[in-house]
């Protein structure tokens, strides 16, 4: 079984991983609430993103080096999940809060005239959906530093 030998691909597991736990205790610590969703929602601090992409593009350095072909795809990969990260998902979650508001308002509206039905199933959007950069920062940090640490772990 080759896939169990495959560092990049674990590197980035395990960077994923470790990125959406440590959401938990920095939450913890900022709020004094603890909220174990956070180990499987987006956004957030660091970003779990930039850790897979950079431990992937990290991992595939030193093994193929950093003049091999497949090196440059990941980190030019890499350079377009973080970009992502920081704005279209980031921007979509500012329109999440702007259309939750909305709703807001026009439940209160509905609520106040008493002449319009207000409707009780409606779901909010997701409002946390990128990074701010600083979050993709320490991500892609964590990323590297953790495949550096289980590359002489390991090898």
């Amino acid at each position: 079984m080759e896939i169990f030998l495959n560092y990049p691909l674990w590197s980035a597991l395990i960077a994923i991983i470790t990125a959406q736990f440590i959401k938990i205790p920095l939450a913890f610590i900022a709020t004094r609430k603890l909220n174990f969703e956070l180990f499987t929602s987006t956004g957030g601090m660091p970003s779990s993103h930039s850790a897979a992409v950079t431990a992937l593009s990290t991992a595939v350095a030193i093994e193929l080096g950093l003049d091999s072909p497949v090196f440059a795809a990941t980190a030019i990969l890499g350079i377009i999940v973080m970009f992502d990260a920081t704005g279209v998902r980031r921007h979509a979650g500012y329109h999440a809060t702007v259309l939750n508001q909305l709703v807001a308002d026009f439940n209160k509206l509905f609520d106040e005239v008493k002449t319009w039905p207000k409707k009780e199933d409606s779901q909010k959007l997701k409002e946390l959906l990128g990074h701010q950069p600083i979050e993709v920062f320490f991500g892609a940090l964590l990323g590297i530093f953790l495949t550096l640490g289980l590359y002489n772990w390991i090898f």
